[in-house]
């Protein structure tokens, strides 16, 4: 069984360039103007998490790039609407703004995740959206604060087999999600049951460093590119990250899990979408302008300020990539015990 979730970690992280056989769209637009007259009004892009994660960070570089380069002409407002590790805004997202053409949302991982684990489950996913593309990859990051005891993971991991109750893991994100799944990986990995792992999740990465800077937290999982400036400022160590090569920039001194011993990785890509009955309109739209903005200088001048890898996926390769981690991320939440 553990050779057999590593094994499905590592499928995880590889990248499937298959072309999709298309994108389900609706001809109904929630403005109810002609075709070429999209966007007639202002646009948000949701991150459903507090401020100074992830999926903030994603989204207020897009806003940024699009105003920037004069793509979008309108003005991009980014709204952080936090609650169950995004879990609340999507129940709204798929439903109340199923038609709204001016709303769009970040995401990663958890929209998978969250609709396949058994504790506190979503009955939605991204079969309720409609995938405009994935943006880039990031990776998980091990984070005590600066003047923690612990120097290594592997004097933190031995901690937790000692007596998985003395350590409080916390995350941005709700059990059996992204955050969690980084933070127990390394553990697994060395042989801890992760479910004796002692996890408290907080809605958003902001949040749970705040928690880890406030001592109500002994570690955190977080994504590798929001903890750079944390880092820099001399607050917290990054004991490991979990990428397969050495990060580049303030982290290149951190260890990778397999540096360390223990055969796992896990990579966070990150993605944009529309409402499930987006506008054939307005779909097209941003297919365009995703795929304009990926290529422009300024994008990947910011990919590099944020410490992101680039991996862009158009709405058609997204969509394919997402129906195959669906299968993978199932599967891993089934080794797990962790399956609805």
């Amino acid at each position: 069984m553990k050779k057999k979730l590593l094994m499905l970690f590592t499928m995880l992280i590889l990248s499937i360039g298959l072309a999709a056989c298309g994108n389900n769209t609706s001809s109904s637009n929630s403005s109810g103007t002609d075709a070429s007259s999209y966007p007639e009004r202002n646009i948000t892009i949701v991150a459903p998490s507090g401020a100074g994660g992830g999926w903030d960070l994603t989204a207020r570089s897009i806003a940024k790039i699009m105003s920037e380069t004069k793509l979008v002409e309108k003005a991009i407002t980014v709204e952080n609407r936090a609650g169950g590790g995004g879990a609340v805004f999507m129940a709204e997202y798929a439903t109340k703004e199923a038609t709204n053409d001016y709303m769009l949302m970040t995401k990663s991982p958890p929209i998978l995740i969250n609709n396949l684990k058994a504790e506190g489950n979503s009955p939605y996913g991204y079969k309720d959206t409609t995938p405009l593309a994935q943006l880039t990859k990031d990776y998980g990051a091990i984070v005590v604060k600066s003047d923690s005891s612990f120097t290594s993971l592997i004097e933190l991991l031995d901690a937790i087999k000692a007596d998985p109750t003395s350590i409080t893991l916390a995350g941005g994100s709700a059990p059996g999600s992204m955050d969690h799944l980084v933070g127990v990986l390394p553990a697994y990995a060395y042989g801890i049951d992760p479910k004796q792992v002692k996890y408290v999740s907080y809605d958003g990465g902001g949040e749970a460093i705040a928690a880890l800077l406030g001592n109500n937290a002994d570690v955190i999982a977080t994504d590798a590119s929001s903890i750079g400036e944390y880092v820099k400022s001399g607050d917290v160590k990054v004991l490991a990250v979990s990428s397969s090569e050495r990060l580049p920039g303030v982290l290149e001194v951190v260890p990778t899990f397999k540096e360390l011993g223990l055969d796992a990785e896990f990579t966070i890509w990150r993605g944009l979408f529309g409402p499930k009955d987006m506008s054939d309109e307005a779909f097209n739209y941003w297919s365009t302008k995703l795929d304009e903005m990926a290529a422009t200088e300024e994008w990947q001048i910011e990919l590099e300020r944020n410490g992101w890898q680039h991996e862009y996926r158009n709405a058609e390769d997204f969509t394919v990539f997402l129906q195959e981690q669906e299968k993978v991320i199932g599967d891993l939440l089934k080794a797990l015990e962790m399956h609805k």
